[in-house]
């Protein structure tokens, strides 16, 4: 059997109705890249819980269901109150719903030994579960360029390598890498003001801004990557090293599981 990775979705309004739901080059990515079953994890439910997060036993359970969890990248943004930040005027879009979930979904699945993958949004949303902050408005921060993409070209122009980011010696994308340097994409108006305390950084934009990290010292794999690998990863070897290397340890993990009753029925 594949291994189970649970794919966080965005909460949105479409034609007056909310909407859980991926972008499909995510949920490809988990499925060919990682070569897993992708299971679409939706945020809280407004109808119903429009002012309650989600108990511990709820988490427990989506924990108890999967080997792996992806969050994938988006256009909203984390609720700047979950790192002591006010909201622009106007306030940038936002996903409360989705926060809800994947926040205390992050510590949880770091402490369980989940394996664990945070894309763009998913990589801002693992700094601020552990104590980080971010500039709301990157390109607006003196000496830092404009990550942002070029919404005039098509997607391929968009998502486009267009700088190097320095890996980190010895870490995990350098080594997957083969190599000091990476040319990667760039669609991100935010970014790590303050990592995380205990985290380490994999990848640095030539302007200072942290493009990875990992929690070093914990049970499973854990990356959280700013650009966008899963973005015709095939193409990439970097970006199907990653995947590789999630599904993996994903398959490992779906392996110990089924091999101990006890640590499938608890973690």
């Amino acid at each position: 059997m594949r291994p189970v990775i649970g794919v966080i979705s965005d909460v949105k309004t479409i034609n007056g109705q909310v909407t859980h739901g991926v972008t499909e080059k995510y949920i490809y990515a988990v499925a060919r890249g990682a070569q897993a079953m992708p299971v679409l994890i939706p945020g809280t439910i407004s109808a119903v819980d429009a002012a309650m997060a989600p108990e511990r036993v709820v988490i427990d359970e989506i924990l108890d269901l999967v080997d792996g969890i992806f969050l994938p990248g988006s256009p909203s943004n984390v609720g700047p109150h979950h790192y002591g930040d006010r909201p622009h005027d106007p306030p940038l879009p936002a996903d409360p719903h989705r926060d809800d979930i994947s926040l205390p979904l992050i510590t949880a699945a770091l402490q369980r030994g989940v394996p664990l993958f945070g894309v763009c949004r998913g990589f801002q949303e693992m700094n601020v579960a552990f104590g980080g902050t971010l500039f709301q408005k990157l390109y607006e921060q003196e000496g830092r360029f404009d990550h942002r993409e070029d919404s005039t070209l098509d997607l391929n122009g968009q998502y486009a390598p267009v700088h190097d980011v320095a890996l980190t010696p010895g870490g995990l994308l350098a080594g997957l890498a083969g190599a000091e340097t990476w040319r990667v994409n760039s669609l991100h108006g935010q970014g790590v003001a303050t990592l995380a305390p205990g985290l380490d950084v994999e990848a640095k934009a030539p302007d200072g801004t942290i493009e990875a990290f990992r929690v070093p010292n914990t049970p499973g794999f854990n990356l959280a990557i700013q650009w966008h690998p899963e973005w015709r990863f095939w193409e990439d070897k970097l970006s199907t090293g990653v995947f590789t290397a999630f599904g993996a340890a994903a398959r490992l993990y779906a392996e110990e599981r089924r091999g101990n009753p006890k640590l499938k029925a608890t973690g």
